[in-house]
């Protein structure tokens, strides 16, 4: 337990040779060593129970340890003896009141004086006093100031516990976002073709109920991943997802890859970023055309996403799902942009047939800084591009519409 407070109230019993020498009828001027002793314990008590840092800062606590100084120097000039053992208990309250450099020059100054007041009375007896007078105040200070310290780290330690659990509680409500808003609109409208299909083409039918089944089991496993927070996005498996995802909804995919190939951390962000796009484009666009463009540099990776839908729709670009988007990409160094119109091919040359400033359409563009090598600083084995059907080799990477 720190000393203070309760804990500095039994020092008193230092100031009981002086009692009993006033209560012996001893002490010259008994009624001014009676008052003496009354505002000293007065002042030294008002003065144990100031260890917070509030209270320790206060003007009134100042004076009471000036008002304390002044009375102790009194008494032990006045009376000698017995009464020098005030100064102990002037050097504990000094410890508790003052930090810092004021503190050192207190310090000082309190044995200073109460060595060469100590020597007037008691000559080589001073030696006692004035260690019991510096020793009381450095060890007071030290465990006040320890018992703050473990005070401040374990406010920090619980802080920080409070953090993590509030950015768990963003990730996995980001990522239950994601996963479980793209996973329905796919559903959707897989099951939406079905149903249009059923009545005359039985086989393209089950095929899209089969693929209902698909994306089904991959969002139980993704869902599980998430969970405990050891999901990973390929950026591939993203893109085919996507592709299938806008044809049936009725969509035109056009998927272009160009550079070599991002490296693992951020495509787990591009995988987000377009399960993210491709979902609102589902959801809202009314688009029949989607331009996914995925360009790397030494220094950047660009994603840019583009529809030819209404441009004025009420996509998610406020809500959840870019926002969240929005802090990731920032956190890893990232920005992402969106923005009303159609950005032409999305391979930032426009030169895309039809291409018109005046099209409606949205367009999404991420940006995030290389991460193209390993450890070993080698490279990073070029992945296959997203194709339909066979997928074809790195020479075809810049693909015309799928």
């Amino acid at each position: 337990m720190p000393p203070g407070g309760f804990g500095l109230l039994p020092w008193l019993l230092l100031g009981m040779g002086a009692f009993s020498h006033l209560f012996q009828g001893t002490t010259a001027n008994p009624w001014i060593g009676g008052a003496g002793l009354l505002v000293f314990n007065s002042l030294y008590v008002f003065l144990a129970f100031s260890t917070h840092p509030c209270r320790r800062d206060a003007l009134s606590t100042r004076v009471a340890l000036a008002l304390l100084a002044a009375v102790t120097c009194a008494l032990a000039i006045g009376y000698g003896g017995s009464w020098l053992l005030f100064f102990p208990l002037l050097g504990l309250a000094t410890g508790v009141v003052l930090r810092g450099r004021r503190l050192r020059v207190t310090a000082v100054a309190v044995t200073v004086v109460a060595g060469v007041v100590s020597c007037v009375h008691d000559g080589w007896g001073a030696l006692g006093i004035l260690y019991a007078t510096a020793v009381s105040t450095v060890v007071t200070a030290t465990i006040l100031r320890l018992a703050e310290t473990v005070r401040e780290l374990r406010a920090a330690r619980e802080e920080l516990a409070q953090r993590a659990v509030q950015e768990e509680r963003l990730r996995f409500s980001r990522d239950l976002h994601d996963l479980l808003g793209h996973t329905m609109s796919v559903i959707v409208v897989k099951s939406e073709a079905a149903r249009r299909l059923a009545p005359r083409d039985l086989d393209a039918a089950l095929a899209q109920v089969t693929d209902i089944e698909s994306v089904g089991r991959q969002a139980l496993t993704e869902i599980r991943e998430a969970v405990t927070g050891y999901r990973d996005g390929s950026l591939d498996t993203e893109l085919d997802r996507a592709r299938s995802a806008l044809t049936a909804a009725g969509v035109t995919p056009v998927v272009r890859r160009s550079g070599p190939p991002p490296g693992p951390r951020t495509e787990v962000l591009l995988s987000w970023v377009v399960r993210e796009a491709v979902t609102n484009v589902v959801r809202h666009s009314a688009a029949g055309r989607c331009e996914i463009a995925v360009t790397t540099t030494p220094e950047r990776v660009r994603l840019t996403i583009t529809d030819d839908g209404d441009g004025a729709r009420g996509t998610d670009t406020d809500g959840t799902g870019l926002h969240g988007l929005t802090e990731r990409l920032a956190a890893a160094g990232g920005t992402l942009r969106t923005g009303v119109g159609v950005g032409g091919d999305g391979d930032g040359d426009g030169d895309a047939e039809g291409d018109d400033a005046s099209r409606a359409g949205f367009t999404l563009s991420a940006e995030l800084p290389a991460d193209t090598a390993d450890s070993t600083g080698t490279p990073a084995a070029a992945p296959e591009p997203v194709a339909a059907g066979a997928r074809p080799g790195p020479a075809d990477r810049a693909k015309t519409p799928v």
